[in-house]
């Protein structure tokens, strides 16, 4: 991919969730939750601290995540749909 996020930014491909419930009920696109779990597609260099020393972030590619439900911001690229977030959004690296 040649997308290259800036500063503390970080790109997450959200990863869907099971279209049926545990009962075998299908669900609608209208009523399916967020997902907030997502793989790291492009991580950005860090965030320059007031003393000038870059802070490095701590998830990399790869790296499945979890993430706050209206946490980034969506968009689209090559029919694809991604978010992009801070690295402090992230809550946690599965």
């Amino acid at each position: 991919m040649n997308l290259k996020p800036l500063a503390d930014r970080v790109v997450v491909k959200p990863l869907s969730k099971e279209e049926k419930s545990p009962g075998g009920i299908i669900i609608p696109d209208t009523v399916k939750e967020k997902p907030s779990e997502g793989e790291v597609i492009a991580v950005g260099p860090g965030k320059v601290a007031d003393n000038g020393e870059r802070i490095s972030i701590e998830v990399k590619i790869g790296d499945r995540v979890l993430f706050g439900k209206y946490s980034g911001t969506e968009f689209e690229l090559k029919g694809e749909k991604y978010l992009i977030m801070r690295d402090n959004e992230i809550f946690a690296t599965l």
